[in-house]
């Protein structure tokens, strides 16, 4: 399966997909580089964004900017569309996420209409088809702004506890190779380990240290399925102080060694 935080261009896949290669693909915590739009049509769950774990239902659009930690579950009943926006977009978007309940039919019918024509013109041959793409996706651009316009007087200013796991997951999401534990990110927010945990459990029900095991194991699962890298330099990548150390820490959360888990179809 390709990276897909190595592709640049515009597109479109559906939800489920995302998932082939392992459910861990989207549901661990991880970020890509490049903005992210997630609508769901049919299921339901729970998603991740930034360290606020919320659930979504069918005519929920998330809005992920580039490089904001993030996961959800994909159940066997879910459908829906990921948009890629690429790194090269140029589609002025929030710098913020954002989750959207869409209650009005036509909007919910405005972004099925854009999503489709889309991609039509992706998969078209016609002279101009990826213009036309590129300017549907402006519209969609100017659907999630006016929707986030609508919305924001209804929501709720973010508490401190959620601004906090917000700056925890923003520092996570950088730092999260050197090594360091909980303690040390709470030093940097300036707060104690317990009260970060605590804000933690309190917008996501996961604790600090569960949020940052995630990250940490996203990256080395990912390292060792698309990559030949040895264990041990991938285990020295991510912090750990030796190969061992590493070999323990994953067998210990996903119930596979390393060398397994890479041999695995």
């Amino acid at each position: 399966m390709k990276d897909l935080s190595a592709l640049s261009q515009l597109r479109l896949a559906a939800i489920p997909r995302l998932a082939a290669g392992g459910r861990w693909r989207v549901e661990a915590m991880r970020s890509i580089s490049e903005p992210l739009l997630l609508w769901f049509t049919k299921g339901q769950g729970r998603i991740t964004v930034a360290g606020v774990t919320r659930g979504y239902t069918p005519h929920n659009a998330i809005f992920i900017p580039p490089g904001v930690m993030h996961g959800f579950e994909v159940g066997p009943q879910v459908f829906g569309t990921a948009v890629f926006f690429g790194r090269d977009s140029n589609v002025t978007l929030p710098d913020h996420p954002l989750h959207l309940r869409i209650r009005e039919n036509q909007a919910q019918v405005e972004i099925n209409l854009i999503l489709d024509s889309i991609q039509r013109e992706l998969e078209a041959t016609s002279p101009a088809h990826d213009r036309a793409a590129r300017h549907y996706l402006g519209l969609l651009g100017v659907w999630i702004e006016r929707q986030a316009a609508r919305q924001s007087a209804e929501g709720q200013r973010p508490d401190a506890a959620r601004k906090l796991v917000t700056k925890y997951t923003s520092l996570l999401e950088r730092d999260f190779r050197s090594g360091h534990g909980v303690a040390h990110y709470a030093e940097m927010l300036g707060v104690t380990p317990t009260h970060l945990t605590r804000c933690c459990k309190q917008a996501s029900g996961r604790p600090a240290s569960a949020l940052l095991h995630d990250r940490v194991l996203f990256e080395a699962r990912k390292l060792l399925s698309e990559t030949t890298i040895p264990v041990g330099k991938i285990a020295e990548s991510l912090g750990f102080t030796s190969p061992a150390y590493f070999t323990r820490a994953f067998q210990h959360h996903t119930g596979k060694t390393p060398s397994a888990f890479r041999r695995a179809p």
